[in-house]
């Protein structure tokens, strides 16, 4: 059983990074600097591995992480919120008049642990897949999002790696696990609507990053 970030972060820490990711990358894009962010305390300032997802009106526009622990959690997140607005190569960097309508998600890893295709259950585990000098990495929710079965994930995050899709049962290839506790601001704007009168600005700024 893969063991899951323990403890979990708390609702403020979660805003906190959210926060810091929306500031890193707005900087980043208005003024192609690199955002002055307060020094990270408590679970923020302890090593920690991330992916940053942003989407625009629904639409993906960049996914960065990385699963090392070699940063504080805090600048992980910065540094792959950064690197999804600017530096995935599939897409075009973000721009300005694209801020108001962007979505932030952040996947905060646990550690990555040896296991076996018995081991793995689509949709909760993230996986990573190495053999030699090629290595792929699919988040817990690409399964979830498109449905597939752990066999099609492993030959999934194998293709990731530029690898043959059953290089998975190669004796050679070496294959990792992690949960990610998974949170948006999208999330904490829902939320918000719930707990209290139904505010015209928080609806508008849902229906902008494309979940209203």
């Amino acid at each position: 059983m893969l063991l899951p970030c323990s403890p979990p972060l708390s609702s403020d820490d979660r805003r906190a990074l959210l926060d810091r990711a929306r500031q890193a990358i707005t900087q980043a894009v208005c003024s192609q600097t690199i955002a002055d962010l307060p020094a990270p305390a408590g679970r923020l300032a302890e090593p920690g591995g991330a992916f940053v997802t942003i989407h625009c009106a629904s639409r993906l526009r960049g996914c960065v992480g990385r699963a090392d622990r070699a940063l504080a959690l805090a600048e992980t997140v910065a540094q792959c919120a950064i690197g999804a607005a600017l530096r995935d190569t599939r897409f075009r960097p973000i721009e300005p008049g694209e801020l108001d309508r962007m979505s932030i998600e952040v996947s905060v890893l646990s550690e990555l642990q040896p296991v076996t295709c018995d081991q793995l259950e689509a949709g909760k585990h993230g996986l990573v897949v190495c053999r030699g000098e090629r290595r792929g990495l699919l988040l817990p929710q690409v399964a979830a999002e498109r449905g597939w079965s752990i066999e099609r994930f492993l030959e999934e995050t194998c293709g990731k790696a530029g690898l043959e899709p059953g290089a998975w049962r190669d004796p050679e290839t070496q294959i990792f696990g992690f949960t990610a506790e998974i949170f948006s601001d999208v999330d904490f704007l829902q939320q918000e609507l719930q707990q209290g009168p139904r505010d015209a600005s928080l609806i508008a700024a849902i229906k902008k990053r494309g979940s209203g």
